[in-house]
């Protein structure tokens, strides 16, 4: 089954609702980083907020979530764009915890609860956004639904899901984001406050068989118009004609040092864990393309 990000609005426009099944991207995230189920489950709760607020820009808008807790985890890096395009990383992919209290993964244990999520965006001004809250529980969802209400200013409702089974593969993973807009009656507000209370877990109605435009209406009832839907996908934006026009900034210098110390050169891109590989011949190229940037002198 597909994944898919559906975004709309409900009770006569007083909310905006977004739902998401990123199974297969959180999937895809766990092969390339080869996360254990804690690490999987933070960073496929943190990619399907980010693949949901990222359709929330316009046009080529994109975005940028750090959660930088105190727990083993370390940091985790979500790009995301307007097109549902997603990718992401976890410093310590190995990071598996015992279960907490309630018999589920320990998300909040493994990212910490001390800390900060930040979120840039490009919109596409002179300046990026940047928000910035602390962590108030390492769950993620309600550290998300704090960063909506304080850095944003918008009422919100944030559910995260990944289910993680005994092999490590990822069974569900999904979300929902429902935002308040500005005059939503108060007993309409009531009425949503106890909706989101009796709510099952987004990875229970997954498991169900229900469709994201399903969990909607399980939340909001029949009154919900969908707007668009869109499949997520992980997708980087690396490329070996990137990482060549990387190195030749290093300048010839360094370009030097690398081809005599060590004959070759390996990039790394973080978030999708590919591996660029450079023989010395390469190098000695790419050396000749770095010195002609510099501007000869009288």
């Amino acid at each position: 089954m597909k994944d898919e990000l559906v975004r709309g609005t409900a009770w006569s426009g007083g909310i905006r609702v977004f739902a998401a099944r990123t199974t297969r991207l959180v999937s895809e995230l766990q092969r390339r980083h080869d996360t254990f189920p804690t690490a999987t489950a933070a960073l496929g709760r943190a990619a399907t907020a980010g693949a949901m607020m990222g359709v929330m820009l316009k046009d080529e808008g994109k975005l940028t979530i750090q959660v930088k807790g105190d727990g083993p985890l370390g940091q985790i890096v979500i790009d995301a764009n307007a097109r549902a395009e997603v990718r992401g990383y976890v410093d310590h992919p190995h990071v598996h915890l015992p279960s907490n209290r309630f018999g589920k993964l320990d998300v909040a244990g493994a990212v910490g609860t001390s800390g900060y999520l930040n979120v840039i965006k490009d919109l596409g001004l002179r300046e990026p956004y940047r928000g910035s809250v602390p962590i108030v529980s390492g769950e993620l969802g309600e550290d998300f639904t704090y960063y909506f209400a304080e850095s944003e200013q918008i009422p919100s409702v944030v559910g995260l899901g990944v289910l993680v089974d005994t092999d490590n593969s990822v069974i569900h993973a999904g979300g929902l984001i429902v935002q308040v807009l500005p005059g939503l009656p108060e007993d309409q507000l009531q009425r949503l406050e106890a909706a989101v209370a009796s709510l099952p877990h987004v990875t229970q109605l997954l498991d169900q068989g229900e469709t994201p435009e399903g969990i909607l209406k399980h939340l909001v009832g029949e009154d919900v118009t969908i707007h668009d839907a869109m499949e997520p996908v992980f997708r980087c934006q690396c490329s070996r004609e990137r990482v060549e026009r990387t190195l030749v900034t290093l300048g010839p210098d360094e370009l030097r040092s690398l081809i005599d110390e060590d004959g070759k050169a390996d990039v790394l891109c973080h978030f999708c864990n590919e591996t660029y590989a450079f023989t010395a011949e390469e190098l000695e190229e790419l050396h000749r393309r770095a010195s002609e940037r510099i501007p000869k002198g009288d």
